[in-house]
């Protein structure tokens, strides 16, 4: 078997820090053989090439490239029915990442016509695509390595820490992203410590925002490679926020590893995860990307530790194992492959 795996984002240094690079490379680690192909154009993000174009420069090389791969997999936030696609002839799997979000009924068919199989994060979506008249679908849902992650009780005496690992990619996401929110929330609340973990970009805009915010003393930034069980032995929680469901996995790859580390999220209700932490009891859905709602659930939050912190604890080890995921797309691979 021999996958070619297409990402749009940005190749650089930190590209490996993001969840759906570390996917595929789990997947790659089964594949030996596989290639990545970043179907986005250029290594830095907020490109102004429209996205209909992206991937046609790349037909001769893609289409040489073919006749040593059996299929391709893509991965991309929604779904967007790229016209380079039409021009592969081994079949595609396309994994919408963040799942349906605002995605039109024309859109999803157009793709749906266009791809062997589309993976999506959650029944619901495959659920509304059925409705759509979509039947080739299938639900996989992201696990990680559950042995790097441990719990941890914070040191003693330390102040209430939050973990935020879902840095921006352009300087609109310090907004919609709630990370001038939670900086706001910070300054409101003088007991609140946060750490923010980043992959390069925009860093110095980031130091600037601290420092005039005053926080230095109570917010971290680290911007390099970090071993992310040691920062979570730190932190009571963590938090991943977004006022769009493009913006974010359906599964954050920082809130699983929170979970099986045992310690509770605080997630926006554009997530799929928030479904689930709000039936299992392991966090907060934080209703909005405000410094009001944030408040709001940190309250929650502090008022329901221990009940949380267990319940975070029994869950994340349980349910998202990477196992699973690999197993899952492993199965699927077969099938499409299949005369």
């Amino acid at each position: 078997m021999s996958v070619l795996f297409h990402l749009t984002m940005p190749d650089g240094p930190m590209a490996a820090l993001e969840a759906v690079m570390q996917d595929v490379q789990t997947l790659q680690k089964q594949i030996p053989g596989s290639q990545v192909n970043h179907f986005y154009p250029g290594h830095q993000p907020g490109s102004r090439v429209p996205r209909q174009l992206w991937g046609l420069t790349q037909l001769p090389r893609l289409r040489r490239t073919e006749k040593q791969i059996q299929l391709h997999h893509i991965f991309n936030p929604d779904l967007f029915p790229f016209p380079a696609l039409r021009w592969l002839k081994k079949p595609i799997v396309y994994t919408a990442v963040t799942g349906i979000g605002h995605t039109t009924q024309a859109v999803a068919q157009k793709v749906a016509q266009q791809v062997h199989t589309l993976v999506l994060p959650t029944e619901a979506d495959v659920q509304k695509l059925a409705a759509w008249g979509i039947k080739n679908t299938a639900v996989i849902r992201p696990g990680i390595d559950t042995h790097q992650f441990h719990y941890q009780p914070p040191p003693p005496e330390a102040p209430f820490t939050v973990m935020m690992a879902s840095a921006p990619w352009t300087n609109a996401q310090f907004r919609s992203k709630g990370i001038d929110a939670l900086l706001t929330v910070a300054q409101e609340r003088p007991a609140l410590h946060l750490i923010f973990l980043w992959r390069g970009l925009l860093a110095d805009e980031m130091r600037q925002r601290i420092s005039q915010a005053n926080l230095g003393q109570r917010v971290t930034l680290l911007n390099e490679r970090v071993n992310v069980n040691d920062i979570l032995g730190r932190v009571h929680a963590s938090v991943v926020l977004a006022d769009d469901p493009a913006l974010v996995k359906a599964f954050p790859h920082s809130l699983l590893e929170s979970l099986v580390a045992g310690k509770p999220v605080l997630v926006s209700p554009v997530m799929a995860l928030a479904d689930y932490v709000a039936k299992n009891e392991c966090g907060v859905v934080v209703t909005a990307v405000s410094p009001s709602a944030i408040h709001h659930a940190l309250d929650q939050l502090q008022q329901n530790y221990t009940t949380f912190q267990h319940n975070a604890q029994a869950v994340g080890g349980r349910d998202f194992g990477q196992q699973q995921f690999i197993d899952t797309t492993l199965a699927l691979y077969k099938t499409v492959m299949a005369p």
